[in-house]
């Protein structure tokens, strides 16, 4: 399926909608719909289970969207969050000249001078002078200007000191945060690949460079080194011993392998998955080393989620500018940061491209996205056979049971195959069907959505049914 479609289709099933349609849409901003915020929100969940509820020592922040503009300035987003525009003179498309020239390290200099030979991809039209542009949006408060931020990051970090204060943090620690950013992209595209609004899952985990976790996890995983780049190689499979070895501090390898092992366990195909290390030329100015973890999207392999090593960089800025010392309060150590940094747009947009398939039942073609069930927007959807007889009365008693264990929908529209096609659509791992034989014996039908085998279960076992297929302690071929 190409973009355009998978557009179309998100939008006919209530994932995704444009935003402002009625006006015409407005590039780089989407709307989530009924559908789309329920799995969203699942998966914004299971980040905050990995990283801040599966760890001891990961604490939870929600920091405002609008700070300080001397943040901005100490943190070198002002001077340095720049792209580089080129706009065609013939068709008015503006571009992100790196990417036409193929040289994101290039100086505006080299830039202008390799574009004099490109034309417009679009029209075939002349393509003006090379200018920077600053991505931060800017804002009025009161009679002063700021920025809406660009990153959730900068938040964590001006809280430092307050987390270790309030909550009595010792080194290894770090500071989670999911919320909105805002980016003035030159060219948004590829529908929520690249916007100019979109949610971030952050954490900025503090170490000291002496200290080393023992890492236990063993799984493969397809790794870019920056030596197979520059031979213009594949990637290669490794273990994850192998590849810790790669890296130059282990917190960072660990937190890469935990991030890529997530997107693993939450149905990503492997194969569609690699990491991939920055070439020298492409590191940020705060990064000593960065990986990011990249998914084979319909338009290519894409940074899905960058794990950058930004040393002690960001509370040295903030030191400076600020007058306030940077450092651990008993020992005076300023940490080393890493920071796994993922798009949640992205994530759901992988997510959905690596689920979705078509297939053809009985001459008909079935549309299935086949969601792990924890970030599927529903995980239970429940039916009458009929609407009659007293079978839609039952089915509402057995829904209103399910309501607060599950997310559940209930739908008593159209012929029972119908309805298991449109939850097969969104992802609802089970369908729950009321029939004559639940009047008698009060069991019910199961279907599972990737099989579309079905089984009966007494209505009374329905939660732990259910459950337990939900956390996989359980297979639907053991019913």
């Amino acid at each position: 399926m190409n973009i355009d479609n998978f557009v179309s289709y998100c939008k006919r099933r209530g994932l995704v909608f444009p935003s402002s349609e009625i006006y015409g849409g407005y590039a780089g901003f989407y709307d989530y719909g009924p559908v789309g915020v329920e799995m969203k929100n699942n998966i914004e969940k299971a980040w905050w289970r990995c990283v801040v509820h599966s760890h001891h020592n990961i604490y939870g922040l929600d920091t405002s969207i609008i700070m300080n503009p001397d943040v901005w300035k100490a943190s070198g987003h002002v001077d340095r969050f720049i792209d580089y525009l080129t706009v065609c003179e013939k068709c008015g498309t503006r571009y992100k000249a790196d990417q036409l020239v193929g040289g994101e390290s290039l100086t505006l200099e080299e830039i202008n001078t390799k574009l004099k030979s490109v034309k417009c991809p679009k029209c075939g039209g002349k393509l003006s002078s090379v200018k920077e542009f600053n991505t931060m949006m800017k804002v009025n408060v009161g009679d002063e200007h700021s920025y809406i931020r660009p990153e959730t990051a900068q938040g964590m970090f001006v809280n430092f000191l307050n987390v270790v204060k309030t909550m009595r943090a010792k080194l290894p620690f770090g500071i989670a945060q999911i919320g909105k950013s805002f980016r003035n992209e030159i060219s948004p595209r590829n529908f929520l690949f690249r916007l100019r609004e979109f949610t971030q899952a952050e954490l900025e985990f503090f170490f000291d460079k002496e200290d080393e976790p023992n890492i236990d996890l063993d799984f493969k995983l397809n790794v870019l080194t920056d030596e197979l780049q520059v031979k213009g190689q594949d990637a290669v499979e490794l273990s994850a011993n192998e590849f810790t070895d790669l890296v130059k501090y282990k917190w960072h390898a660990y937190w890469i392998l935990e991030r890529y092992k997530w997107y693993l366990d939450y149905g990503i195909r492997p194969d569609n998955l690699r990491v991939r290390k920055h070439l020298k030329e492409e590191l940020s100015h705060y990064a000593i080393e960065t990986w990011d973890i990249e998914y084979k999207f319909p338009f290519g392999w894409k940074e899905l989620e960058g794990v950058a090593n930004r040393g002690d960089y960001d509370l040295l800025v903030h030191e400076k500018h600020s007058g306030v010392g940077m450092v651990m309060p008993e020992t005076k150590v300023r940490p080393m940061i890493v920071e796994p940094s993922a798009g949640v747009d992205r994530m759901f947009l992988a997510f959905l491209v690596d689920a979705y398939r078509e297939e053809v039942v009985n001459n008909e073609k079935r549309v299935v996205l086949s969601l792990d069930p924890r970030i599927a927007a529903y995980q239970v959807a429940v039916f009458p056979l009929v609407n009659k007889d007293g079978l839609d009365t039952k089915a509402e008693q057995i829904f209103k049971s399910l309501l607060g264990k599950f997310n559940v929908v209930y739908d008593k529209s159209g012929s029972i195959g119908r309805r298991y096609r449109r939850q097969d659509e969104i992802g609802t791992p089970y369908c729950i069907t009321i029939d004559y034989d639940t009047l008698r014996d009060d069991t019910v039908t199961i279907r599972d959505r990737d099989s579309m085998n079905q089984v009966r279960v007494r209505s009374e076992d329905l939660v732990s049914v259910i459950s337990k297929l939900i956390s996989k302690e359980l297979s639907f071929n053991q019913l």
